[in-house]
């Protein structure tokens, strides 16, 4: 396709509107709509696969105006009734469809790639880990919406109608909502399996910074949507009933490829991404190679954050600060260690806190662990956030409360100060018996480790 054809085309299609509808539908879901992907680790312009991840999570809304907008645009010779006039001339199929498909194709993978761009702008000017990972996750996510377009023409080509827009629009929203009931959660559900799941072009919501998509996933969605397009292509070529039955033979090849490759099991579906995950040091406090950027402030406040744990846990203080990378699913309990204070900078407690607060965070995490399941950034049950405040206030000699939660000041105060005072009215030896006791419990995840600080013995 020369210039003038392209430029021809975008005028008298529907293409540029296609282009238009996908970028801004996305820009105003992540800019306008507050969420995941406007706060936390995942924040979609912090890292690069975070970056890729959120927008190909997009395509649930997007994917669907792109098949429909491109059946649209396969009615347009049967609108014009030019179609038996252009089966009658000497130029291939092949090269009409190309013509008609190129100028949305274009148009649609030009749109996803100035969304991309948005957020990349906005990754490069912040500190984040820099890798090229993440490309796979957007080129796929690119096929996906170019194959939609070419399969709506195919679909519009074959079955001319005026219902037939609206009717692939709603059919594909259909499919890929019924396969995002398995790919949102963390076990296959009855309804639908992992490898049935992973057919949709749409990908999970972000929820741990660390994970990625593995090789198998991408190969085996190419493969499905590379049958998927070749389908809609010669659906879009065919002039004849048996050339339109023939042309469903790339989609099953593609499918019973892809389901061959794609994984059945989640964890391997979405994996940790090893390198971003390497860890960094300074000394006894180290961090992932993802948020190496926090690595000198950490350093600082946990350095004495450790030293101050062993003033008040002796032996049994933990020697080290790293951040965690376990996996967990939502309402898992936080990962705990005797050896290591774990950091989770999802936590706001933690990533609200700077110079001597974010000590107090770090002391409060290692002397008593939080214990309860979190699912945002709450950093815990109003009790957890109570137990921490008087052990860290049993190191620096004040009761205050923690920033960064969920929990107001006040209410943090009212359970905390009866504990507190009670706390208090014991000789330094019990308040020390009182801690190690507390700091057992949070570990073990066994006790109420606020009644411990407070009254002592077992509950």
């Amino acid at each position: 396709m020369n210039g003038r054809v392209l430029r021809t085309e975008l005028r008298r299609t529907v293409a540029p509107w296609a282009g238009a509808v996908v970028l801004v539908l996305a820009l105003a879901f992540l800019l306008l709509i507050p969420g995941p992907w406007s706060r936390g680790t995942v924040r979609w312009t912090d890292q690069w696969t975070s970056l890729a991840m959120w927008t190909r999570s997009l395509l649930v809304y997007l994917w669907p105006p792109a098949v429909g907008l491109g059946a649209l645009q396969g009615l347009r010779d049967h609108r014009a009734r030019i179609s038996e006039l252009l089966t009658s001339t000497p130029r291939p199929a092949w090269h009409r469809a190309a013509a008609l498909a190129g100028p949305s194709v274009l148009t649609l993978v030009a749109a996803f790639a100035l969304l991309v761009a948005v957020g990349a702008v906005q990754v490069l000017a912040g500190p984040a880990y820099q890798h090229l990972g993440w490309l796979p996750i957007s080129l796929v996510g690119a096929l996906s919406l170019a194959v939609g377009a070419v399969l709506g023409m195919g679909l519009g080509r074959a079955l001319p109608s005026v219902l037939t827009p609206p009717a692939v629009t709603v059919a594909a929203f259909v499919f890929i909502t019924l396969l995002r009931v398995s790919s949102d959660t963390a076990v296959p559900t009855p309804l639908v399996s992992n490898r049935l799941s992973l057919l949709s072009p749409a990908v999970s919501q972000v929820r741990e910074v660390l994970l990625t998509l593995s090789a198998s996933a991408h190969l085996g969605q190419t493969l499905w949507l590379l049958g998927l397009g070749a389908t809609g292509f010669a659906l879009l070529a065919a002039a004849t009933r048996r050339g339109r039955l023939l042309a469903w033979t790339p989609v099953l090849a593609g499918a019973v490829l892809a389901l061959l490759v794609l994984p059945s099991d989640p964890r391997r579906t979405y994996v940790v991404d090893e390198a971003a995950a390497a860890m960094v040091c300074e000394g006894p406090v180290c961090v992932t190679k993802t948020h190496q950027a926090r690595l000198h402030e950490l350093a600082d406040a946990g350095k004495q954050a450790l030293h101050e744990m062993r003033g008040a846990l002796g032996d049994r203080a933990p020697r080290q600060i790293r951040e965690s990378t376990e996996l967990r699913a939502l309402g898992d309990t936080p990962q705990r260690s005797r050896e290591a204070v774990l950091v989770d900078f999802d936590d706001g407690m933690i990533a609200a806190a700077e110079g001597r607060e974010l000590t107090r965070a770090l002391l409060a995490e290692g002397l008593v662990p939080s214990c309860s399941p979190r699912t945002g950034n709450e950093s815990g049950t109003l009790q957890d956030i109570a137990a921490q405040s008087i052990a860290a206030g049993s190191v620096t000699g004040k009761l205050e409360p923690f920033g960064g939660t969920a929990h107001q000041a006040a209410d943090q105060r009212e359970i905390a100060r009866p504990a507190w005072q009670r706390f208090q009215a014991q000789p330094r030896a019990e308040q020390r018996t009182r801690i190690r006791a507390a700091h057992t419990a949070a570990l073990s995840c066994k006790g109420d480790v606020l009644h411990k600080l407070s009254a002592g013995g077992a509950r």
